[in-house]
C-alpha cells in the first residue's frame, strides 16, 4: 500500500509540475480514437496499429497477424462577428456594410485525390483507416503499414451569398492523408524497444475566397473620384487622368468585392519518417519518445483570378485619357485587367516536423496516468508563397501598395514554435473494460496579431471521453468523443492578417478597421477495432 501511495504521490507531483499548454494548430487531433480519448498522451503507451504514427516502437506489443480498422467523424463550426469601433474612418468612408453581421453557417469540405474538392457542403466529415501488422512468434521483429490522416481542416462558407466570412474563404482545404506506412520495430528486450515508420502522404491544398481592400488609400482615391467626376462625369477628365472613364463602376470603393481567387494543388507522394523509442523497466512505469520528421513539400496545381468591374473599368477609362497612361503605366497598372485569368501555379507548404514525450505512470493497479509534451515546428509557416506561371494583371493593381512582383502571392502567417501537453487517464471498470478521459489544453500556435478567419484556431482545450472493450479473443473494440473549444477577441488593427489599417499595408486585411470576435468548436467522434487475423 506505502508503494502505490508513493507512486500516485509522484504521478500527481508530474501533473502538477508541468507548465501551461502552448502551441497547437491541427496536430494528432483525429488520428487515433485511442489516443484522442487519451488526450494523445500515448508516446509511453502507444494502442494498437496507431504506433505507426505516434511511436512505432510500441509496435512491438503486438503480436501474430493483427488488423485494425477505424472510422473517423469530425464537425467544425466556427462563428465570426465584426462591428464598428468609435472613429471608424477607411479613406473617408465611415460605414462599413459589414457592420453588426455574422457568419455563422459554415459546413465541412474535403479534398478527394484525383478529384479534388467537390461541390459538396457536409454537416461532418469521415475518415476511415486500415492498419495491418505481422509478427512471427518467438521473433523481436515486427513490421507494420497503416492509413491514417495526420491533417485535416476543411470548411466551406458557400451557402450564403453575403457570408461576411467569405473574404477570407468560401472554401479552405488542408489535408494529408496517409495511404502507405511502412513501418519496422525491434524488441531488444522485455523493457526496450525501437521502431521507425516511413509515412508516404497525398498533400492537398484549396482555398477559394471572394477580395475586398478596405484601405485607406483606395477610399481616399474613391472620395477623389466622386468629387472631380460627380454623378455624371467630367467632360475635362479625358484630358486629363481619366479617372472618370470606367464610369460609376470604375469608381474605387473600399467594400465593393474586388475579385475573387481560386487555388487547387497537390503533391501526390510526399514521404517522412517516424523514429520512436519505448523503455518500460517496470509494470507501473513507462518511458516514449518520437521523431517525425516533416517535409518540404511542394504542390503543384493550377490558379484563377476572377476580377470585378471596379479595378478593371477603372484602368480602361485611365488609358482611354491624355494624361492617364502615364499615370497608369508610372504605377505599374496594367494596360488592362481581364475578367479570368488561370494557369499553373506552386506552392511550398511544409509539414512541420513535431517531437513527442511521454510518461506512462500506473500508482495503482486499475489506474494509469499519461502525460506527454509535444513540440510542433509551426514557425516553419512564416508565410506562404504561391508562385504562378505568368505576372497575374490583377495583382499588378497591388503595386500601389508596394507588391512588386505579380508573378507571386504572399500570404503572411507569422506563426510559432512551443510546447503543449496533453493528459489522460485510464480506469479499468471491470475486467476488459476501460473507461479513458483525456484532457489537451492547446494554446494556439497563432498569435493574437496574426490570427484570420482563413485559420480561426485560437488557444482551445480539448476534452475527451472513451471506452475500450477487450473480448477474450483478444479484440479490442474502442470508441471515443471529443470537444473542443476557443474563442477569439480581435479589435481593430489587433491583427495585421485580419483588420489592420495602416496606410501602405500590403497584407491582405478584408476587415481594416472592424472589431472582429469569434469562436471555434471541433466535434470528433470515432471507433476503432483491433482482432487477430
Amino acid at each position: 500500500m506505502v508503494r502505490a501511495w508513493r507512486r500516485a504521490a509522484w504521478g500527481l507531483l508530474t501533473l502538477s509540475l508541468l507548465p501551461g499548454a502552448r502551441a497547437a494548430l491541427t496536430e494528432n487531433l483525429a488520428v487515433s480514437p485511442a489516443a484522442m480519448s487519451m488526450g494523445n498522451a500515448v508516446t509511453a503507451d502507444p494502442q494498437g496499429l496507431d504506433a505507426v504514427h505516434f511511436n512505432p516502437a510500441g509496435l512491438t506489443r503486438l503480436e501474430g497477424r493483427v488488423r485494425e480498422d477505424t472510422i473517423f467523424g469530425a464537425s467544425l463550426r466556427m462563428r465570426s462577428e465584426f462591428h464598428q469601433p468609435q472613429g471608424y474612418d477607411i479613406g473617408g468612408f465611415t460605414q462599413d456594410p459589414l457592420d453588426g453581421t455574422v457568419s455563422d453557417h459554415n459546413r465541412q469540405t474535403l479534398f478527394l485525390p484525383l478529384a479534388g474538392v467537390p461541390n459538396w457542403r457536409l454537416p461532418f466529415v469521415a475518415a476511415a483507416g486500415l492498419g495491418i501488422s505481422l509478427n512471427q512468434p518467438g521473433s523481436p521483429w515486427t513490421f507494420a503499414t497503416a492509413v491514417y490522416v495526420p491533417q485535416a481542416v476543411g470548411f466551406d462558407r458557400s451557402k450564403n451569398p453575403d457570408d461576411p466570412g467569405r473574404f477570407q474563404g468560401k472554401r479552405v482545404v488542408i489535408q494529408r492523408l496517409v495511404y502507405a506506412s511502412p513501418s519496422v520495430a525491434y524488441k531488444f528486450s522485455d523493457e526496450l524497444s525501437v521502431g521507425l515508420s516511413i509515412p508516404i502522404a497525398h498533400q492537398g491544398f484549396a482555398l477559394d475566397t471572394d477580395m475586398r481592400f478596405p484601405n485607406k488609400l483606395i477610399g481616399i482615391f474613391g472620395r477623389l473620384q466622386d468629387a472631380w467626376c460627380g454623378d455624371n462625369g467630367n467632360p475635362l477628365d479625358v484630358f486629363g487622368f481619366g479617372i472618370c472613364g470606367g464610369g460609376k463602376e470604375g469608381r474605387l470603393n473600399p467594400y465593393t468585392t474586388a475579385g475573387a481567387m481560386r487555388f487547387e494543388a497537390t503533391s501526390p507522394a510526399d514521404p517522412t519518417f517516424n523514429l520512436g523509442v519505448l523503455w518500460e523497466p517496470t509494470d507501473w512505469f513507462g518511458l516514449g519518445a518520437v521523431y517525425q520528421s516533416g517535409s518540404r513539400t511542394v504542390l503543384t496545381g493550377r490558379y484563377n483570378f476572377h476580377a470585378e468591374p471596379m479595378f478593371r473599368k477603372l484602368v480602361q477609362g485611365m488609358y482611354s485619357s491624355l494624361q492617364g497612361p502615364i499615370v497608369a503605366a508610372t504605377l505599374g497598372f496594367p494596360t488592362s485587367i481581364p475578367e479570368e485569368q488561370s494557369g499553373n501555379m506552386t506552392l511550398v507548404l511544409p509539414y512541420p516536423p513535431h517531437v513527442q514525450v511521454g510518461v506512462k505512470l500506473k500508482p495503482v493497479e486499475r489506474l494509469q496516468l499519461n502525460v506527454d509534451a509535444n513540440w510542433t515546428d509551426w514557425g516553419q509557416w512564416n508565410q506562404l508563397t504561391f508562385q504562378f506561371d505568368q505576372q497575374v494583371r490583377f495583382l499588378q493593381m497591388a503595386r500601389l501598395f508596394g507588391q512588386a512582383d505579380a508573378s507571386k502571392l504572399v500570404i503572411p502567417r507569422g506563426y510559432r514554435s512551443n510546447v503543449h501537453f496533453g493528459y489522460g487517464a485510464e480506469i479499468e471498470l471491470m475486467r476488459g473494460l476501460k473507461l479513458r478521459l483525456g484532457y489537451e489544453p492547446r494554446k494556439s500556435s497563432i498569435p493574437q496579431d496574426k490570427i484570420d478567419l482563413i485559420a480561426p484556431l485560437p488557444d482551445m482545450k480539448v476534452r475527451s471521453l472513451g471506452l475500450n472493450w477487450t473480448t477474450e479473443d483478444g479484440t479490442q473494440l474502442i470508441m471515443a468523443a471529443s470537444l473542443a473549444k476557443g474563442s477569439y477577441k480581435v479589435p481593430a488593427d489587433g491583427s495585421c492578417n485580419l483588420n489592420c489599417t495602416n496606410f501602405f499595408n500590403v497584407i491582405y486585411n478584408p476587415y481594416a478597421g472592424l472589431d472582429v470576435s469569434g469562436e471555434t468548436r471541433l466535434r470528433y467522434f470515432g471507433v476503432s477495432v483491433t482482432r487477430p487475423f
